[in-house]
């Protein structure tokens, strides 16, 4: 059976490091469905990369103890399985979304309705689109995108999920 993963990996912030990561993933045929990466610690030269992924549970624990092994990599957290491993709630999840809709008349009012209704703000506008911006869990992300799509999806761009557990431990 199949589950879902978010892991939290610390690493050095050095060329080569996010290619190594990944080429762990894309040498043993797993698939990453999202990956996020940043510096965290200018004064460590450290970064933390943000890694979504499926698989059995036991190919998640494979993919977590090959994360461990690689040299510039400091700490490896599983989010999920911490809140699981401690029954709290799952880690705090968001993603960032940029949306483009063409369209014009009602359509375009229905376009700016349900961009209230979620949240999102117009981060650029002219007579025949609108850019909107909407930040939050990736099923409603979701949600807006479908709903969009009758009205005129013309684009997206997705940052990828952006994941930090909940309660005072820290990676």
């Amino acid at each position: 059976m199949s589950e879902t993963r978010t892991f939290a990996v610390l690493v050095d912030n050095e060329p080569g490091v996010l290619a190594r990561v990944i080429g762990l993933f894309s040498g043993r045929g797993y698939n990453i469905e999202s990956l996020t990466v940043t510096e965290v610690d200018d004064d460590a030269n450290l970064s933390r990369i943000t890694i979504v992924t499926d698989g059995t549970t036991q190919v998640l624990a494979q993919i977590r103890n090959l994360l461990e092994r690689l040299v510039p990599v400091h700490r490896v957290e599983d989010l999920t399985a911490v809140a699981e491993g401690r029954s709290m709630e799952p880690p705090v999840q968001r993603e960032l979304a940029l949306v483009k809709v063409v369209g014009a008349g009602d359509k375009r009012v229905e376009a700016l309705r349900i961009a209230d209704i979620f949240k999102a703000e117009v981060v650029d506008t002219g007579l025949g689109h609108f850019v909107f911006e909407i930040k939050g869990r990736k099923s409603q992300i979701d949600r807006f995108i479908t709903l969009m799509m009758p009205l005129g999806l013309a684009e997206i761009c997705r940052s990828g999920v952006i994941a930090v557990s909940r309660g005072d431990q820290a990676l």
